[in-house]
């Protein structure tokens, strides 16, 4: 007796997808007693942020700081610890990507940004951390931000300082101690011609 595929006869093999990975970075700043988080505005209007592909044999923290001075134009960057990496499905020209990104803390403490418009990016912002979070386009990368709130608020309370951040109702969230756990969140996107959250990176 022949085999049949899953699926039905003779249909083709489901395309196998190709995987990219990307980093980026959470990039804050403190104003007075207030955490400050940048966000940039990428060609499809969408709230996110900078991020982009690993190049050569470049580590994923590497790039992340590559990424963020590319796309925002900030110099003086202090590379924090590596918060989450997310990862989703999506169609580009025909091909059905399978992308990770690496996410990190980075902190900015001075330096005015420039939006790098060659790569779509038509203007950045830093945001109060609680508009911040109720402003950025995608879930997935909402979670993002509420791990870095949760790390900056665990390190304000070691610090002794734990009137430094929002509360956890006025962040939107109750923060918790960060872990050296680093999660994976999946989302399935199907998108044809365009890419997801947030384009190219």
């Amino acid at each position: 007796m022949s085999k049949r595929r899953r699926g039905g006869s003779g249909g083709a093999p489901a395309p196998r997808a190709v995987v990219e990975t990307s980093a980026g970075g959470v990039i804050y700043r403190w104003r007075g007693r207030t955490p400050h988080v940048l966000l940039i505005r990428d060609r499809y209007r969408h709230w996110g942020f900078p991020k982009g592909h690993l190049e050569g044999v470049e580590t994923a923290a590497d790039a992340a700081l590559r990424e963020v001075e590319e796309e925002t134009g900030l110099g003086h960057l202090v590379l924090g610890p590596r918060l989450q990496t997310i990862d989703w499905f999506f169609r580009f020209r025909g091909r059905l990507i399978h992308k990770f990104c690496h996410f990190y803390l980075i902190e900015s403490p001075a330096g005015e940004t420039i939006p790098q418009a060659e790569e779509g990016i038509t203007e950045c912002m830093w945001l109060p951390l609680g508009e911040a979070i109720a402003t950025i386009s995608y879930d997935n990368a909402r979670e993002v931000l509420q791990a870095a709130a949760d790390f900056l608020a665990s390190s304000a309370v070691n610090a002794g300082s734990p009137d430094a951040l929002p509360s956890g109702n006025d962040a939107g969230m109750v923060a918790e101690p960060a872990t050296a756990t680093v999660p994976v969140k999946t989302l399935e996107v199907r998108v044809s011609g365009t890419l997801a959250d947030g384009g190219e990176g």
